[in-house]
């Protein structure tokens, strides 16, 4: 878990930011074992339903569009 130094706080691996520091004061945050910390990627899955959910929202405007105009 990532803590921070100067601000005397654990912070979560998503708060991170990409280079490894502090959203709140700008320092480096390292890990319990000493090592910079890293921000953890966006999973491929959430992806997916991001893609999902743009296809039914699409399919569910062209339903729509073909009520108002029929």
């Amino acid at each position: 878990m990532p803590w921070c130094e100067p601000c005397e706080k654990y912070l979560s691996p998503n708060a991170v930011s990409v280079v490894g520091t502090c959203p709140k004061c700008g320092e480096r945050v390292e890990d319990k074992d000493g090592q910079p910390a890293d921000s953890q990627k966006i999973p491929w899955h959430f992806w997916v339903f991001v893609g999902a959910a743009l296809i039914y929202l699409f399919w569910r405007l062209i339903q729509g569009l073909g009520f108002l105009f029929t």
